[in-house]
């Protein structure tokens, strides 16, 4: 495993990349048309879930100092929420966006120092027991990616696939 600057990340490093190869795997097979699937009308599509997942990983960027913005942002910042209106992204386009800022954020993880992550990042929150820091804002990304691939899992076995399976690709490096 790869060892980050930051032991208050030893722990994220190693869920980083758990939720990198859930994601890819939670995503194997499912088809575009089934990706824009939506249980009687009430749920999120998968196609929203994946782009909502992105924005995720380019908040995390954005947080530990990237300035390239999610090319589809404008689609699913901050939750923003599905619009039947839109035409969304495809899966393929959405998984190389996946690709492309993965190991980006990851590197950035790796360096991020002490200090860094200690920093103030208001939230609007307003929480007394949470404190607005750069690391917990990490921290609930981690999560949020955790209920993303849950949610798409579910989405997953209602469509009619089978499970995911837990086959990881000890190449992928992020």
């Amino acid at each position: 495993m790869d060892t980050p600057i930051s032991k208050k990340l030893e722990i994220i490093i190693p869920a980083y990349r758990g939720h990198s190869q859930t994601f890819l795997l939670v995503l194997d097979g499912i088809s575009e048309e089934d990706a824009l699937k939506r249980i009687e009308g009430r749920t999120n599509h998968i196609i929203w879930m994946v782009g909502n997942f992105l924005d995720m990983r380019y908040g995390l960027g954005f947080v530990l100092g990237f300035t390239e913005e999610f090319k589809y942002k404008d689609f699913f910042f901050q939750g923003k929420a599905l619009d039947e209106s839109f035409t969304y992204p495809t899966l393929q386009e959405l998984k190389e966006e996946f690709h492309k800022i993965s190991p980006l954020v990851y590197q950035r993880l790796l360096e991020a120092t002490d200090e860094e992550l200690d920093k103030a990042f208001p939230m609007g929150m307003n929480i007394d027991f949470f404190p607005e820091t750069v690391l917990n804002f990490v921290g609930m990304c981690i999560g949020r990616e955790d209920y993303l691939c849950g949610q798409i899992g579910l989405m997953r076995r209602i469509l009619g696939y089978e499970g995911m399976k837990y086959d990881f690709d000890k190449d992928l490096k992020y």
